[in-house]
C-alpha cells in the first residue's frame, strides 16, 4: 500500500484528498486494461475516464480555472496503476491545453468533447529539427483567402494516428525565431493531413509522424491572435510540466510498494531480505528521493493554484528532479527483484520502460537544466 500520508500536507484541501481516495478506488476496480493493441486500449481508457468524471478535470470549462494540483494527484494516481491510463488522461489536458486557456466559444466546443471522453486530441509541436528548440519550428501556416494554408510535417507526436483533433503549431512569421509562431485547431479529418509513420517505442504508446500537405483552415482555426504560439506552447507546458514529475512520482511510488513486498518476502540464507542493511539503505535511498520529488512536485503546483503567473523555474525543477530519481528508484526495484525484475511483463520491468520516456518529452532532462540556470542568472 502507498504511502499517502503526503496528503497531509499543507499544499491541499480537503477536496484533494477527498478526489484522491475517490480515484485511488476507482483504479483499483478498473485498472489496469490490457494492453494487447495499444491504440484499443488508449480509446478505451479515454472513454472509462470520461464516463468516470475524471476528464473533467483535464480542461478548463467556462469561468473555471485548471487546478495543478488536482492534475498532478490524477496523474500520480493513474501512473501508480496504470502508466497508460496516465498517458490517456495527460493527453486530454496537454492536447486541449492551449484551446482551455485561450480558446474561443466556437473552438472550446471541443474542449467539451475532451473533458467527457468523445473525442481525442494531440499536441502537434515538435519536428524532425525542432524538439527542444520550439524556435526552430519550420512548419508554415500562409494566409490565403478565407484562412490559412498549412505545409510542414510533425514528428513524435502523441495521440498521433488516433486523435481527432490536433492542436498544430506553425510559423506565420510575424517575427524571427519563436515570436513569429502561431497556433491552430485542425480536425484529424482535415485534407491534407497525413499519417505518415507510427512510431514504436520501448513503452508503447499511440506516436506519429504528421505530414501537412495543403491542409487549408479557416480563419476560426486560429487559437489566440497571430505570432503568439510560443507563448501559447510555454503557457501550456507551464501548467502541465509540473504534471510530468507527478506521473514519475505515481512510478516511483509503485516501485517501492513492488520493492518492499519482494524483500519481505523472499528469503536469503535463512532471513528475508529485508533484514540485509544493505537492502534497508537502498529502500531508505528509494523513500528518500520519492518525498524530495514530491515536495517539488507539489510546490510547483501548489505555486501555480495560488495564481503566480509563471512557474517555470518551480516546474523545471520539479519536472528534472522526479523524473530523474523516479528511474533511480526504479532501477533499485528491478535490482532488488533479481532475474524477475527484467522478465517481460513484470510490473518493474514495465516500470523500468515506462519512465525513461518521461526525462525526455516536455523538455528532456538537460533542457530543464538550462532553464533552471538562467532563472538564476536572469
Amino acid at each position: 500500500m502507498s504511502d499517502k500520508s503526503f496528503l497531509d500536507w499543507p499544499f491541499f484541501e480537503p477536496r484533494h484528498r477527498d478526489l484522491a481516495a475517490a480515484l485511488d478506488a476507482w483504479c483499483a476496480v478498473n485498472l489496469p486494461v490490457d494492453h494487447g493493441d495499444v491504440d484499443a486500449a488508449c480509446r478505451k481508457l479515454v472513454a472509462m475516464l470520461g464516463q468516470g468524471g475524471w476528464l473533467r478535470h483535464s480542461g478548463a470549462g467556462e469561468g473555471e480555472r485548471l487546478d495543478v494540483r488536482t492534475l498532478c494527484l490524477i496523474r500520480e494516481t493513474l501512473a501508480r496503476h496504470d502508466g497508460l491510463a496516465d498517458f490517456a488522461f495527460a493527453m486530454q489536458g496537454l492536447g486541449m491545453g492551449p484551446v482551455s486557456l485561450f480558446g474561443t466559444p466556437a473552438q472550446r466546443a471541443w474542449l467539451d468533447r475532451t473533458r467527457t471522453g468523445t473525442a481525442i486530441p494531440a499536441f502537434a509541436l515538435t519536428e524532425p529539427l525542432s524538439g527542444s528548440d520550439v524556435a526552430a519550428t519550420a512548419t508554415t501556416a500562409t494566409r490565403v483567402q478565407g484562412g490559412w494554408l498549412i505545409e510542414g510535417e510533425k514528428t513524435w507526436i502523441s495521440n498521433g494516428g488516433i486523435a481527432d483533433v490536433y492542436i498544430v503549431f506553425a510559423r506565420t512569421g510575424e517575427a524571427p525565431g519563436a515570436k513569429g509562431l502561431s497556433a491552430f485547431l485542425m480536425p484529424a479529418d482535415s485534407p491534407g493531413l497525413e499519417i505518415a509513420e507510427r512510431l514504436e517505442v520501448i513503452a508503447p504508446h499511440p506516436l506519429a509522424r504528421l505530414r501537412l500537405s495543403g491542409v487549408v483552415l479557416p480563419e476560426a482555426a486560429l487559437i489566440g491572435k497571430p505570432g503568439e504560439g510560443f507563448k501559447l506552447a510555454m503557457s501550456v507546458l507551464d501548467v502541465f510540466r509540473s504534471t510530468v514529475g507527478a506521473a514519475a512520482l505515481g512510478f516511483a511510488r509503485r516501485a517501492l510498494d513492488e520493492a518492499v513486498a519482494r524483500v519481505t518476502s523472499r528469503r536469503i540464507q535463512g532471513q528475508a531480505l529485508s533484514e540485509l542493511q544493505m537492502v534497508q539503505g537502498h529502500l531508505a535511498d528509494m523513500a528518500l528521493k520519492i518525498d524530495a520529488a514530491a515536495l517539488l512536485v507539489y510546490r510547483a503546483a501548489w505555486t501555480k493554484d495560488s495564481g503566480a503567473a509563471r512557474v517555470t523555474r518551480e516546474a523545471a525543477m520539479a519536472k528534472l528532479y522526479a523524473t530523474e530519481a523516479a528511474q533511480e528508484v526504479i532501477d533499485i526495484a528491478v535490482q532488488l527483484h533479481g532475474g524477475e525484475g527484467v522478465r517481460h511483463g513484470s510490473v518493474v520491468e514495465s516500470l523500468y520502460r515506462e519512465i525513461r520516456a518521461l526525462r525526455i518529452y516536455e523538455g528532456a532532462s538537460d533542457v530543464q537544466r538550462v532553464v533552471i540556470a538562467r532563472s538564476l542568472l536572469g
